[in-house]
């Protein structure tokens, strides 16, 4: 099927395109970008208004099933994916059971596939059940489909294992992705301060995120490898990695859209849908998440997509569990904090939310907008605003920060391998 998509604004980092362009999408590769196309195809879509960036890669994220299908499911999941323009996703392994071994991993890719909407491409964990303790097998996982490797949710504590388990990562030629979390000083339910102080609730100190993320960095500079750091939040975190990229350490760094967008603050307002971990900063740690983004210390943004049902969020502030859901408010919260701001601008937002992540996952024909190219693209009104609604969340769970706020842009078409498999005009 031939795809016709014109007069967008086409914004691509890797050939530095920003204009008015065409797109020709045929055999589910990117065939033609120019000034003007006229070639006959089977569907034309007018993308006047728009703009065309390549489909955004979320690599860290939570599907929840197997196991905690009352949460979200890879079905569920992945249609918020596509309403949010994420055109390729990897969640994490803390599932039950855990993609610790071949059979589970190559379930989730099974369903994954049945579902068919986006590229979902899962991690395994670095250790048997997540319990930081025993590794799994590194070789034989990465030859099953695992992307790269986490314990995500729960830190590596025990050093020589993570040591060992980074080493071995890299020689299959992946990385580990390290959740940071010292955990005898991590013991809270928001960042230790003065909200905290005054809800009565035991806050989770800074530090333990920047003490788990500086011994990762020490491991990569001595082994000379790859070291990945999941979600950062603080001001010391960002300041620790720019430093060692200096160096020349190979250390590489995500973030999320609530910490460029939220402070510690909105938990007054928003309760448990404000509760995440790491926990949401102070201002100083906000205006750092976006300097890193700017100066390119952070290299990829990342939802951290983690559903929980209401249930369970509804426990109270000290007991209900950690995150929020962010596929669909992903991109808003980058337009409006990020690009509307002046901080960054459409090209550096395409480097984190595109380019990067497909360089670091090595998914060689993504990531950008290029003649012989996969066709995952991602079509946004940047202008569109609404109230984002709890009746339009298209998620499972619903336990999102940004519900009933004013949102500014809005996905509109997202195309993966060639298809269209979201529509808001539908």
């Amino acid at each position: 099927m031939k795809i016709l998509l014109k007069n967008a604004r086409v914004v691509d980092h890797k050939n530095r395109l920003d204009g008015k362009m065409d797109i020709l999408i045929e055999n589910e590769k990117i065939s033609k970008v120019q000034n003007e196309i006229q070639d006959e195809a089977d569907k034309i879509i007018d993308c006047n208004g728009l703009t065309i960036i390549p489909g955004m890669i979320d690599m860290h994220c939570h599907l929840r099933e197997p196991g905690f299908e009352h949460k979200e499911t890879i079905e569920t999941g992945a249609k918020s994916a596509v309403a949010g323009g994420f055109t390729t996703i990897c969640p994490m392994p803390n599932t039950n059971p855990v993609p610790d071994n071949p059979e589970v991993l190559k379930s989730i890719i099974e369903k994954a596939k049945r579902v068919n909407l986006c590229n979902i491409l899962p991690f395994s964990s670095i250790t048997k059940g997540e319990k930081g303790e025993e590794l799994v097998n590194f070789e034989e996982m990465k030859k099953d489909g695992a992307i790269a490797f986490s314990d995500d949710g729960i830190p590596v504590v025990n050093s020589k294992v993570m040591r060992e388990g980074m080493i071995k990562a890299n020689e299959v030629g992946s990385f580990t992705s390290a959740h940071c979390e010292e955990k005898s000083v991590a013991k809270g339910a928001i960042n230790a301060g003065k909200i905290a102080d005054e809800l009565g609730v035991e806050g989770v100190l800074p530090e333990a995120e920047e003490i788990m993320a500086a011994r990762d960095i020490v491991l990569a500079e001595t082994n000379n490898i790859h070291a990945h750091i999941c979600h950062i939040s603080t001001r010391t975190s960002k300041n620790m990695i720019r430093d060692a990229k200096k160096r020349g350490v190979n250390v590489t760094c995500e973030t999320c859209p609530h910490y460029f967008s939220l402070t510690v603050e909105e938990v007054l307002k928003k309760g448990v849908n404000a509760k995440m971990n790491p926990p949401l900063r102070e201002e100083k740690d906000r205006l750092a998440i976006i300097e890193g983004l700017k100066e390119g210390t952070i290299d990829a943004i990342i939802t951290d997509h983690a559903p929980h049902a209401e249930e369970e969020k509804a426990k109270g502030l000290a007991t209900a569990p950690n995150g929020i859901i962010g596929f669909e408010t992903a991109l808003p919260c980058e337009i409006m904090n990020l690009i509307d701001t002046g901080a960054l601008t459409y090209d550096d937002l395409v480097r984190v939310t595109s380019y990067n992540p497909a360089k670091l996952l090595k998914l060689d024909k993504k990531g950008a907008i290029e003649e012989g190219f996969d066709a995952d693209l991602t079509i946004f009104d940047p202008n569109k605003e609404y109230i984002y609604t709890k009746d339009m969340v298209v998620s499972k769970a619903k336990n999102s920060p940004f519900i009933d706020e004013k949102l500014k842009g809005k996905v509109m078409y997202t195309i993966v391998g060639g298809r269209v498999v979201y529509d808001a005009t539908k």
